[in-house]
């Protein structure tokens, strides 16, 4: 068993993810479920792991992941598919999780998100967070953002990413894309040297600590558009979420800050279809002038009833995305019942055709 076979399984299934570990076969991630191949029954013994590791790092990552005992890393295979990789220790052996980027961006058309996302590509600054929990696209919906600006603008986009996953290309904006140990030692190092960088955009791969969502909202504020990602399953979950990784002391002043530059919020699931493949339900909040007065005075309760009776700006709640799918008979009762965050809501919403 030869990991280029395992590759080329994880294109020809198109598989989201790839893992290895010692004492399994090999298990693909597709349309969302866990599943061998009948192909690729044989257990992968330790050797074998070992090998396969080892064919994708060169003589610096093998230090690292011999004293991190993890590490992440991206590699193109063959010009098919861009691979973002994660080694690590379980058990006292290694194993690997890979998760395949294709090397075309999608747009926001054929990743069937609403089209009031389009706006985004105007905005000169502010802060636009994309939630959701891990592997439901959260990095592919900022690619098809950051994609769709620098075809129709140009500007200086800087991404800080642990690892690069998709690669942009443009002929009038510059997109200096900086990895994670080695384009910058530190994200506090990298987040503070891009205003010094000339940025338009900066791309935050992950807000994932006080100095990361800090310096977010501190070159949002110095007149910039910031995107990011957080992993958090609601709007209303997303601003407690960055308060609350303050001192309380500093609090009051982080809420006056965010309201000041929030523009939107998109949580995302990517739910199984009825007929296979997955789709996007996704939850909006736009930061109009109610969101941005409940985030200041701390009343977070009260979003998701503005998001719920603010449709006609294009604010919805998930469930509403949710039902919407099993109205166009996209997804099951059931599948959209597994993925509500409030499923009397949704149960509603469903008895109201």
């Amino acid at each position: 068993m030869q990991l280029e076979d395992l590759l080329e399984a994880t294109t020809l299934h198109k598989a989201s993810d790839l893992h290895l570990l010692v004492g399994r076969p090999p298990i693909w991630r597709i349309d969302g479920r866990l599943t061998s191949l009948p192909k690729y029954k044989q257990l992968l013994d330790l050797q074998t792991v070992e090998t396969m590791i080892g064919t994708l790092l060169n003589e610096s990552q093998k230090k690292i992941f011999k004293e991190r005992k993890e590490l992440d890393f991206s590699f193109d295979y063959q010009k098919k598919l861009r691979f973002r990789v994660n080694v690590y220790m379980q058990k006292k052996l290694p194993a690997l999780a890979a998760r395949s980027i294709s090397y075309k961006i999608p747009t926001l058309i054929e990743l069937k998100l609403p089209p009031l996302l389009s706006r985004i590509a105007n905005l000169r600054q502010g802060l636009i967070l994309v939630t959701g929990p891990t592997g439901h696209g959260k990095t592919t919906t900022l690619a098809a953002l950051i994609n769709k600006i620098i075809k129709t603008r140009a500007v200086h986009v800087i991404t800080i990413e642990d690892p690069i996953e998709y690669v942009y290309e443009s002929e009038t904006s510059i997109i200096s894309q900086r990895e994670m140990y080695n384009d910058t030692l530190s994200w506090s190092n990298a987040l503070r040297s891009a205003l010094r960088e000339d940025p338009d955009i900066v791309l935050i791969g992950e807000m994932r600590d006080y100095e990361t969502i800090a310096s977010a909202l501190t070159i949002a504020e110095t007149g910039h558009l910031v995107l990011a990602t957080l992993h958090t399953n609601s709007a209303a979950q997303t601003i407690n979420r960055i308060v609350d990784v303050f001192p309380e002391e500093q609090q009051d002043q982080i809420k006056l800050q965010l309201s000041s530059v929030l523009e939107m919020v998109i949580s995302q699931r990517l739910v199984p279809g009825i007929s296979g493949g997955r789709l996007p339900a996704t939850e909006i909040m736009i930061a109009n002038s109610a969101v941005k007065n409940s985030i200041r005075e701390g009343k977070i309760t009260m979003l998701d009833n503005i998001i719920s009776t603010s449709s006609r700006e294009g604010m919805h709640i998930l469930e509403m995305s949710l039902a919407d799918l099993v109205k166009s008979n996209f997804i099951s009762r059931e599948t959209a019942l597994s993925f509500a965050l409030r499923p009397r809501d949704l149960l509603r919403l469903l008895s109201s055709t």
